[in-house]
């Protein structure tokens, strides 16, 4: 807990110091385009969060936004990721088959940093959404400069996702790394990117923080290790939560898109989708 109150005190220190794009809200196709990767995650009974696909068949999110109060897993059926969201209209949808968490993962709040730096799920999708329709991102390890973007969903801006084209790293201890991008709540497992790249990577999730001065600053981790040991759990057959399937169901190799998952797909080709999820209930920790 020390560790963590420590970044935060020198987040509140430094977050001046950092000229931060404004919000764009990105509501048409080419608006989208490169963005596609990054959903929202919504709950059968309302409220939402945000994730982001990092193979065919696996989302990245927070784990706070899978485990309840109680410390019981909400039920991998009563999730659906909705790639590319924007006013009733998707680029794809599927129903999630499995969750995983880590083990020793306790949604606490305030969050201590031992739980903060292990505030990762993935979540299996019933079916995969291939790669032609959208093209998953890959998990990286921050660079050295201080400049990140943020793609997410968040509570009055639900219907569109809003990218903040620049904002920064202002603290970095341990694997905790602390931002001053414009996210709230709903905002918790959006993606945080390095774009110095030719293709911008996920190198932290977003997984809470707190307002000063009209201001938030939010904390996430680093992710590489905590993902591959995540897969490795799914491959094991060690899920947080799996959905009800029939007798014959099959289970790919997750990471994979190997077909034979039930479930559902929606590819939309300028068609409306729907959604009945609302702000209530939207996910946010306070570290």
């Amino acid at each position: 807990m020390r560790a963590l109150s420590a970044l935060l005190l020198l987040c509140a220190g430094m977050a001046s110091a950092q000229e931060n794009s404004g919000l764009d809200e990105l509501t048409t196709r080419e608006d989208l385009r490169g963005w596609e990767p990054v959903g929202r995650v919504d709950f059968k009974d309302g409220g939402f969060c945000t994730g982001a696909l990092i193979a065919t068949d696996l989302v990245l999110t927070a784990a706070h936004c899978v485990i309840n109060r109680d410390g019981t897993p909400v039920d991998a059926a009563d999730l659906t990721f909705r790639a590319g969201f924007s006013y009733g209209q998707s680029i794809a949808e599927s129903d999630v088959l499995r969750t995983v968490v880590d083990p020793d993962y306790r949604f606490l709040d305030p969050a201590p940093h031992e739980m903060v730096r292990i505030d990762v799920a993935l979540l299996e999708l019933a079916t995969p959404i291939p790669s032609a329709v959208i093209s998953p991102f890959a998990i990286g390890i921050p660079g050295t400069g201080d400049e990140v973007s943020v793609v997410s969903y968040a509570e009055g801006r639900e219907e569109a996702l809003s990218w903040q084209r620049v904002c920064g790293i202002v603290a970095r201890q341990d694997v905790l790394i602390g931002v001053d991008c414009d996210v709230s709540f709903g905002s918790s497992g959006a993606p945080v990117l390095d774009r110095s790249g030719y293709r911008a990577r996920i190198v932290s999730l977003i997984s809470g923080g707190y307002e000063e001065d009209g201001k938030w600053i939010s904390v996430g981790m680093q992710l590489p290790k905590l993902v591959d040991e995540l897969k490795a759990a799914l491959r094991r057959g060690d899920a947080t939560s799996v959905a009800d399937l029939p007798e014959d169901a099959t289970i790919g190799t997750p990471g994979t898109g190997m077909p034979g998952k039930p479930g559902k797909r929606i590819i939309l080709q300028g068609g409306a989708g729907s959604t009945d999820g609302s702000d209530g209930g939207a996910r946010f920790v306070s570290p």
